[in-house]
């Protein structure tokens, strides 16, 4: 049985859209690129794509009439959505995708994008969306996705759009034919590393430690940081995660914009990945401008980070609620876990003279962990009167990475 083999899929409303999704499609044909064109349109244009949309429609759960006999189109769009989801998986599967490329408006572009993030990291994906403007958080989630603004409407081909879809084809054409080059350390076992500005020492200490023997990438904690390492971690992507900034899970739950939401530490927990890591900068919030900061705060202590980043420092019983959250998480992990606690402060500005030194709101954080971790053979906790960015806390780190990873 003949395999189909692997094509760069150029997906749209056809029913609305045919000139511009045409002319993308023959630009990467003109570039050697195999295509398949994908019609996501919910008024049934029978025959103008590779793939119709009578197709599509049909791996809907409920079958085609999920998205065709809804009077609604917000509901037509969704279901359309839902089914072209479905067909990637399995087409995904089947090996024959290499690449997607995606035009759309806002109906459009929220029917591409969630089918593109499941294409896998490293696959070549961009999307021209008027949305691209905007917040679009909610199209590319933590996945490598590339939008593109059409600055015009996406409503046929003039000069202006022929020249930005132009530069889209050619983009995807470069990305295919143009590989990233394998490194030296492409054997090496990938291990996650979360590092903040105020914990970078620490960071880039470890990093230096263990690069020689390890593939060692390093997530910034911001919220989208802390979501992108739980998804590679979910996804069998690294071997390991070195979680030295934990900042993330205090955030969430003190409602600060570096907010990964509440399953962060569950990644490792739940597939049993060795988790060596500390509660680096636990001892702030962050907010945005001054401005923003909720009313309830004004008598805490701040620390201005720069103009668009205010920091607060995390009190006794924030801190309390945060090392609450982090013990249940190990406690359920099936994996070896190595919990070190920088018992001289968390972060560059929590230490002596600096603006959050508090020794006593950490030693809650401290004492509440160490009350509430279950140690065992494969769960240890290590204090240490270090703090965090002390190279000798470094050292630590990357001693127990090598012990329990390698």
């Amino acid at each position: 049985m003949s395999r189909t083999p692997p094509a760069t899929w150029v997906v749209g409303t056809f029913d609305t859209k045919a000139a511009e999704l045409g002319y993308l499609a023959g630009l990467l044909r003109a570039a050697g690129v195999r295509v398949v064109t994908v019609d996501i349109g919910t008024r049934r244009a029978a025959g103008v794509a590779d793939i119709d949309a009578a197709t599509v429609a049909r791996h809907h759960p409920q079958g085609s009439a999920a998205v065709f006999e809804p009077s609604d189109r917000g509901q037509a769009v969704i279901a359309m959505g839902d089914a072209l989801a479905a067909l990637v998986r399995e087409r995904l599967t089947a090996g024959e995708i290499q690449a997607m490329l995606g035009v759309g408006g806002s109906g459009g572009s929220s029917m591409i994008a969630p089918a593109m993030r499941l294409l896998p990291i490293g696959m070549p994906k961009l999307l021209v969306s008027t949305m691209a403007a905007g917040d679009v958080s909610a199209y590319v989630g933590v996945v490598d996705m590339t939008l593109m603004y059409p600055v015009t409407d996406i409503a046929g081909l003039n000069r202006l759009s022929r020249t930005i879809l132009a530069n889209a084809a050619h983009a995807i054409a470069g990305m295919l034919q143009h590989r990233a080059p394998l490194s030296d350390g492409v054997d090496k076992p990938a291990i996650g590393l979360t590092m903040f500005g105020v914990t970078t020492p620490c960071v880039q200490a470890v990093r230096d430690l263990l690069q020689a023997d390890f593939d060692t990438q390093v997530f910034h904690a911001n919220g989208a940081g802390g979501r992108t390492l739980e998804a590679l971690a979910a996804a069998g992507m690294l071997g390991a995660v070195v979680d030295i900034t934990t900042t993330e899970v205090g955030q969430h739950l003190a409602g600060g914009v570096c907010d990964a939401g509440p399953d962060r530490l569950d990644a490792a927990a739940r597939h049993g990945l060795p988790w060596i890591g500390s509660v680096g900068a636990l001892d702030m919030i962050n907010w945005g401008a001054p401005s923003t900061i909720p009313a309830r705060h004004k008598n805490r202590t701040f620390h201005v980070h720069n103009a668009n980043v205010t920091l607060m420092r995390s009190n006794a019983l924030e801190l309390e609620a945060a090392a609450r959250r982090i013990a249940e998480q190990l406690n359920r992990s099936r994996g070896p876990v190595r919990l070190l606690l920088p018992l001289g402060g968390l972060s560059m500005i929590d230490a002596p003279g600096q603006p959050f030194h508090d020794p006593r709101a950490d030693a809650v954080l401290f004492d509440t962990l160490e009350h509430l971790f279950q140690e065992s053979e494969t769960h240890r906790l290590l204090k240490l009167r270090h703090h965090i960015n002390d190279p000798q806390f470094a050292a630590a780190v990357a001693e127990q990475v090598r012990a329990v990873v390698l």
